[in-house]
């Protein structure tokens, strides 16, 4: 025994950190078309290689190419352009607002926009998203009223939330989207026991949850694998891999899995990566998993590879844990630039009709801005009654509550 060395603790480590070239040496990527696609109740293990592999569609000419092609029209298309063009343009009002002092907080999705806003096409009415903070594209492409959204963010006198949750935590039954919790994690068992609801009360919708790379470590991803696979809950299981957690590359929570996708081979989950900046690819595959969860065969887990180009958010400085430049350098490049190359390259746009969509989108959302403005931001304007707080928790308020308020003169 005296002859063993001594043991070394690991602690895995990003490719480079600031101040170096940024690289993705690491990152596999598929060729455009060349994963194949198989039928819907394909069993688990037979799609063992769609977990390492990344489906992509949209290949180095803009043309969309294989067997995950051809689902959506120009019109389609066009529709979902338009989406990731609103939520970009959302976001950067929203971060600029939140500079001046008009909201506590918020969280952009620059780079991500195709995950949430083409995944939100393949869904049902009355199915229900259980989302992490950064797929307010579910909303966007969903129809959810914008004003709605500004004005939960200011917590004015219109907050549909009426202050008691934080700017960008949106919730909307109505509109398949569960309340968001700051605890990370705690969807993706919620969406488990929603589905399995569901199919117990014979019903035909489904839930989707939503997790991010890093959250992966926590206990609840794995309970939440383990109840989907036991009960074949008509459940799509997502994870958006953005490189990045708040300050910690991902490689942290994946530990020695390989990828992400990997995760759900050990409970016989079938697992699929895809093409994340990929708008074609994100709805064909969400297209499949939701077909597979709609005719009762079960789970699916997805691993979106794509990057967060901005801050976690605005209370974070990625400048202190990756170059600067590193965005740049991704090499699965821009969704709606890519989205918007396929569409020029098929004739159903052009530069100029972008450029008049942008300057429409730009208009539209400054004059919902205003609007939402004029009912107030945090530090002026009407709030929501202190009165608020509560009401709406519980369905008879206790009378420890009642006395509370009294006292509060409320």
């Amino acid at each position: 025994m005296s002859d063993l060395k001594p043991l070394s603790f690991h602690v895995p480590a990003p490719a480079v950190r600031p101040g170096g070239t940024p690289d993705f040496s690491d990152v596999q990527i598929s060729r455009a078309g060349e994963v194949r696609r198989p039928e819907v109740d394909a069993a688990p293990e037979e799609l063992r290689d769609l977990a390492y592999s990344i489906i992509r569609v949209l290949n180095r000419d803009s043309e969309a190419v294989g067997p995950w092609a051809g689902l959506l029209s120009d019109e389609e298309l066009l529709e979902g352009l338009r989406h990731m063009m609103m939520l970009r343009t959302f976001d950067a009002r929203m971060q600029m607002a939140q500079r001046q002092g008009k909201t506590s907080f918020y969280m952009q999705h620059l780079g991500e926009e195709a995950v949430s806003c083409a995944f939100r096409r393949a869904l049902e009415p009355g199915d229900m998203n259980f989302p992490t903070y950064r797929q307010a594209g579910l909303l966007i492409a969903g129809g959810y009223p914008m004003l709605d959204m500004m004005c939960q963010i200011y917590s004015n006198e219109l907050d549909p939330l009426k202050g008691r949750q934080l700017p960008i935590m949106y919730s909307s039954r109505e509109h398949g989207f569960f309340s968001i919790s700051g605890n990370l994690a705690t969807q993706f068992i919620q969406a488990v026991g929603w589905a399995m609801a569901s199919a117990m009360k014979r019903d035909t919708k489904i839930a989707a949850g939503w997790i991010g790379d890093g959250s992966t470590a926590e206990s609840d991803f794995h309970a939440a694998l383990v109840f989907a696979s036991t009960y074949k809950a008509p459940v799509v299981l997502n994870i958006v891999n953005n490189q990045w957690a708040i300050s910690t590359f991902q490689g942290i929570a994946r530990g020695g899995s390989g990828t992400f996708a990997a995760r759900g081979l050990g409970f016989g989950i079938p697992a699929l990566r895809v093409d994340g900046n990929d708008y074609l690819a994100v709805h064909a595959v969400a297209k499949w998993a939701v077909e597979r969860a709609r005719r009762n065969l079960g789970p699916t887990l997805v691993e979106y590879v794509t990057y967060r180009v901005g801050a976690h958010s605005t209370s974070d400085d990625p400048s202190a844990y990756r170059p600067k430049a590193e965005s740049d350098a991704w090499p699965l490049g821009d969704p709606v630039l890519r989205l918007k190359s396929h569409l020029i390259r098929r004739g159903a746009w052009s530069e100029d009709r972008h450029k008049q969509a942008e300057a429409e989108i730009m208009a539209t959302v400054i004059a919902v801005q205003k609007e939402a403005e004029g009912h107030g931001t945090l530090h002026s304007g009407p709030h929501p009654s202190a009165r608020d707080m509560f009401e709406g928790v519980q369905e008879k308020m206790p009378p420890h509550l009642r006395r509370q308020r009294q006292q509060a003169g409320i």
